[in-house]
């Protein structure tokens, strides 16, 4: 899985340095090839002489090169490579990284890059546990990073505990397993809805909802890492969607994402339905904007068409048709009538009552029900986590 891949190695100023030897050699052997890129504390634990030998190629730590003013630019590194893997990641980059401090090569280039990247903490127990680190941690979560979690062992302070970084065997077994995992949703046609809708009142207001679509967002960029080709219709949000796999559409009203909804998913393999559709509209807009007056204003609203009822309608046999519920009360019950009523294969459940869950925030605790397998209850996690465990469950669903 990592023959002919280009991977850039970011290396730290960590004891666990001299371990990227091994690693470099280890990603060689698969036929990857690699480019080393250090920050200036991590020469002082392993040489880049040491690591230009072993990959045969200069490795880059400054931004400038000291001999003629070359330019070492970190945008063509972003571009150059199919994955980023930091390890070992001490607390100061790690730190950095969370934050944006672009004051090194490395983190500079962190910064630049489009392919997924993968963090490898290396640091002492106290330093590993502090809140500020696990905080920061969360944050390259959230960002979309892949952690790569240090185990316990005997460390260089003489103690023992978490803070250890994984062995080069196991992070080079982690990156073949991503790249794997790339290839299970290869050739299949997704269709993600996500976001808002907003149902016109007049030219200024609107009916609508807290959802800020990072949910479906998440969900289209797993499924575009997995090799799917993403159809993404979503609501008006200030995401942007990163992967070149996904083809977005825009809409704002029910009526618009029904009309996008309907039209694509014949074509499609799948259609996970996430966005926060309004269950009613307007009657009538007004051209203007309505002043105020001394009455009460009163407005007439009607049932907008139901997409998810409607897909599956006419969904076929060899489609998959996954819906999400946010629930108050009942959750459970509900949630699995709608699942029925909607033809759904599985639904993803969201309770309000839950921290952490539901719009407007970073993280969810979702419990998926599925017709056949029954409930899976998961801990609350990053959206991107969460994306994650739901196209788990989506592939085994599939075989």
């Amino acid at each position: 899985m990592l023959e002919n891949k280009k991977i850039l190695l970011g290396i730290t100023g960590s004891i666990a340095a001299y371990k990227a030897c091994l690693l470099v050699r280890l990603l060689i052997k698969k036929g990857a090839e690699v480019q080393v890129v250090m920050t200036p504390a991590a020469k002082e634990f392993i040489t880049p002489l040491t690591l230009s030998t072993l990959t045969q190629k200069p490795v880059v730590s400054e931004f400038f090169d000291r001999r003629d003013g070359s330019w070492h630019s970190h945008v063509n590194l972003g571009l150059w490579a199919d994955a980023m893997l930091i390890a070992p990641a001490s607390a100061s980059t790690i730190g950095k990284m969370a934050n944006g401090i672009a004051d090194n090569m490395l983190v500079t280039t962190y910064l630049s890059m489009r392919a997924p990247v993968f963090v490898a903490p290396a640091m002492d127990l106290d330093m590993y546990a502090h809140p500020s680190t696990q905080a920061n941690l969360q944050k390259l979560i959230g960002y979309g990073n892949h952690i790569i979690e240090p185990v316990t062992g005997f460390l260089a302070s003489k103690l023992e505990g978490k803070g250890r970084m994984e062995e080069p065997e196991k992070i080079v077994e982690a990156l073949e397993q991503f790249f794997a995992s790339r290839q299970r949703l290869l050739g299949k046609k997704v269709l993600i809805t996500a976001g808002p809708t907003y149902e016109k009142i007049d030219p200024v207001r609107f009916i609508g909802n807290y959802s800020s679509g990072k949910m479906g967002f998440a969900l289209a960029e797993v499924c575009a890492e997995q090799g799917a080709e993403v159809t993404l219709v979503s609501g008006p949000v200030m995401l942007q969607a990163k992967h070149p796999g996904i083809r977005r559409i825009d809409v704002e009203s029910a009526q618009e994402m029904y009309e996008a909804a309907t039209k694509h998913f014949p074509k499609m393999d799948i259609a996970i339905l996430c966005a926060a559709v309004a269950d009613f509209t307007p009657k009538t807009t007004a051209d203007k904007k309505i002043k105020r007056k001394g009455d009460n204003l009163k407005l007439e609203l009607q049932p907008t068409q139901d997409i998810a009822a409607a897909l599956g309608a006419i969904k076929k046999k060899k489609q998959v048709l996954v819906g999400f519920a946010l629930e108050t009360d009942n959750e459970l019950k509900n949630a699995q009538d709608k699942m029925e009523r909607k033809n759904f294969d599985f639904i993803v459940l969201n309770s309000l009552q839950d921290k952490g869950a539901g719009f407007r925030v970073d993280t969810n605790k979702v419990t998926i029900i599925d017709k056949h397998q029954g409930l899976t209850a998961y801990d609350t996690k990053s959206k991107q986590e969460v994306a994650r465990d739901i196209i788990e469950h989506l592939v085994r669903q599939m075989k």
